[in-house]
C-alpha cells in the first residue's frame, strides 16, 4: 500500500507533465517571438535588410521577429551562433554571400560547414558589383584598363573589404578571367575601401551597387562595368562584364535567411511562404530598390540548390587563386 500511495502522485505528475509537453507541442508555429541574427554589426546590408524583413513578417506569422546584431570574425560568430541553435524555428540566420558560402571556402580551420548545419529557407535580395576607379583614372573602359594591366604587370592595385571577403574574389575571377597581374590591397570593410579609391591609394574596387551608386551619381567615382549577366536597370548606359570583354564573368551578391539543420520541414515550409508573400509587398520592394536590390522570392529548395552552385564556382576561385585564411 505505501508503494502504491507513493506511486499514484508520480504517476499523476508525470501524466501531467506529459499532457504540458503535448499540449505545447500541439501549438501552431510560431507560438512566441522569432529572433533573426545578423552576423554583422548595425547599419550595414545584411542588418537593414533583416530589419525590413523583420518590420513585415509579423503581418504573415503573427509573431514578432526580433533582430540580434551578433557581429565578429567576419560574420562566423553569428553563423555560428544560429548552427547550434536549438532547430525549431525561433533562432535563424540572415546571411550573405560571404557568410553561407565565401568564408567556408577560403578558411583553413572550417569549424561548420553551411551545407550540413543550415537548412535555406529563402533567398531574400540580390544585386551585383561595379567595378569603380577615381574619375581620373586613365582606362575609361575595362578593355583599356585590362590593355594597361598587361603591359604594366603588378602597377596597378585594387582594395577589397577584407582578406577573402566577396570584393576580394570578385577581383581574383576579374584577374583569373583576363589573366592580369593586379595587387591586393584589404582594407577591414568596404567603406575604407572606397575611401582608398576616393583618396588615391588604390586603383579600383569591386563595390555592391547599392553602397558605390550614390557616390557613381555624384561623379566621384566612375564606374567601368556592372557583374550582371545583363544590364541593371539603375544604371541602364553601364556594360557588363561580359560587354567588356570579360568572358562568363557573372558576379551576384546575396542575402537570404537559413535556419539550423533538423528544422521540420513544416517549419521551413512556413517561413518560406511568410517571407515571400512579405518581399511582394509594394513598400518592401520599393525599400529594396532604395538598397539597389531586386527581390527574389523563391523556394527552399530553389535556394539550396542555387546556395550548392555558389560554393562550387567561389571554391573554384579560391582554390586557383590561393586565398586561404587561418
Amino acid at each position: 500500500m505505501i508503494t502504491s500511495r507513493i506511486a499514484l502522485p508520480t504517476i499523476l505528475a508525470l501524466a501531467v507533465g506529459i499532457f504540458g509537453l503535448s499540449a505545447a507541442s500541439a501549438q501552431p508555429y510560431p507560438a512566441r517571438p522569432i529572433k533573426l541574427i545578423v552576423p554583422f554589426p548595425p547599419g550595414g546590408p545584411v542588418d537593414v535588410t533583416a530589419r525590413i524583413i523583420a518590420q513585415h513578417l509579423p503581418r504573415t506569422l503573427g509573431q514578432t521577429v526580433v533582430v540580434e546584431n551578433r557581429a565578429g570574425a567576419a560574420g562566423a560568430l553569428g553563423a555560428k551562433a544560429v548552427a547550434g541553435a536549438d532547430p525549431d524555428g525561433y533562432t535563424l540566420l540572415c546571411g550573405n554571400i560571404s557568410t553561407l558560402v565565401v568564408l567556408p571556402a577560403v578558411t583553413n580551420n572550417r569549424d561548420y560547414d553551411p551545407a550540413k548545419v543550415f537548412v535555406p529557407i529563402a533567398k531574400v535580395s540580390q544585386n551585383h558589383e561595379v567595378l569603380v576607379v577615381h574619375p581620373a583614372f586613365p582606362a575609361k573602359s575595362v578593355a583599356e584598363l585590362v590593355t594597361y594591366a598587361k603591359a604594366n604587370p603588378g602597377k596597378l592595385n585594387f582594395g577589397s573589404a577584407g582578406h577573402g571577403n566577396a570584393t576580394h574574389l570578385a577581383a581574383e575571377l576579374f584577374k583569373l578571367k583576363t589573366g592580369t597581374d593586379i595587387v591586393h590591397i584589404p582594407y577591414k570593410g568596404a567603406a575604407e575601401a572606397v575611401t582608398g579609391v576616393l583618396g588615391g591609394q588604390v586603383h579600383m574596387f569591386f563595390g555592391d551597387i547599392g553602397g558605390v551608386l550614390p557616390l557613381m551619381r555624384e561623379g566621384t567615382l566612375r564606374a567601368l562595368a556592372v557583374s550582371s549577366d545583363a544590364r541593371n536597370p539603375l544604371v541602364p548606359d553601364l556594360p557588363t562584364m561580359i560587354e567588356s570583354g570579360v568572358p562568363d564573368y557573372v558576379v551576384l551578391t546575396y542575402i537570404g535567411v537559413v535556419a539550423p539543420a533538423g528544422t521540420p520541414e513544416s517549419i521551413i515550409g512556413r517561413l518560406s511562404a511568410a517571407i515571400n508573400a512579405s518581399l511582394t509587398a509594394p513598400e518592401v520592394m520599393a525599400a529594396f530598390a532604395k538598397l539597389g536590390a531586386e527581390v527574389r522570392p523563391d523556394s527552399p529548395q530553389a535556394f539550396a540548390a542555387f546556395l550548392a552552385a555558389e560554393t562550387q564556382k567561389w571554391a573554384t576561385v579560391a582554390k586557383a587563386a590561393n586565398i586561404k585564411i587561418d
